[in-house]
């Protein structure tokens, strides 16, 4: 069981309340008095200047994509979450970082998918923005509740699909495909449902932080924190629901 709790509250910083609670005590430490407080309007607040962010760079890399944006974009933005994962404290300015440098990805990316499927970005859009708001309708009505075993397994989860993901890029390298991944067929299209649904859990967790963070008094600096988890979790849906239109728009 202790072996099981280190995993869960070490896989994903960004979905703890330790984190939380470790930031509010290390600037306690350290300035000797309890700074500003993050609030939920604060993470949402917050929320909004980096989709906005990333809006506009997702336009620049849509209009204009360039291989440089994809793949600078991809491992750029994923140096700055690591980066963030340990130094809590610079999520004010790596956030912001990140919003732009995913934007130029996610954008181009969409440029490629645009040019081989009509409407397919319309599509992916309208369905990524529809589960967000009925995700966040669930989560307010109390539908599902964050509770500590649910946290637990949608976090172990979510460490199966990053496996996954990881082992598909290596075997890449070598020219390998992961089969059952990417053919398009009932096995590939039922494998993206469940990780699109696993995406859509880890919003309840990501809107639960906001509460969680409020609730332990961190920081104002980890309204920024909680504001990018979300991105985060967006950017991977919103990704999964393009690959799953492109499979089932194929001939």
């Amino acid at each position: 069981m202790s072996r099981l709790k280190r995993f869960t509250e070490s896989t994903n910083p960004f979905m703890t309340e330790k984190a939380y609670e470790k930031a509010r005590q290390e600037v306690t430490l350290s300035e000797g008095a309890m700074p500003r407080t993050m609030t939920v309007q604060g993470a949402i607040n917050k929320s909004f200047i980096l989709f906005g962010i990333l809006f506009i760079a997702a336009a620049a890399g849509f209009a204009y994509p360039n291989p440089l944006f994809l793949i600078g974009g991809a491992i750029g933005g994923f140096i700055v979450v690591i980066l963030t994962m340990f130094k809590v404290h610079l999520a004010p300015v790596t956030a912001p970082i990140y919003a732009a440098l995913e934007g130029l990805f996610i954008g181009s990316a969409s440029a490629v998918f645009a040019s081989a499927y009509d409407g397919i970005i319309f599509q992916a859009v309208t369905l990524t923005m529809a589960l967000l708001f009925m995700m966040l309708f669930i989560y307010k009505a109390g539908i599902i509740k964050v509770t500590d075993k649910f946290r637990t397994g949608v976090i172990m989860a979510i460490g199966a699909v990053f496996i996954v993901y990881m082992l598909n890029i290596v075997l890449g390298l070598f020219g390998i495909s992961m089969p059952f991944l990417h053919d398009g067929g009932m096995i590939s299209i039922g494998i993206s449902l469940v990780i699109i649904g696993i995406a859509c859990l880890s919003l309840l967790l990501d809107f639960d932080n906001f509460e969680r963070g409020a609730r332990a008094g961190a920081p104002e600096f980890m309204e920024w924190f909680s504001a990018m988890g979300l991105m985060i979790t967006l950017v991977w849906l919103y990704l999964e629901i393009l690959r799953l239109l492109a499979m089932l728009s194929r001939d």
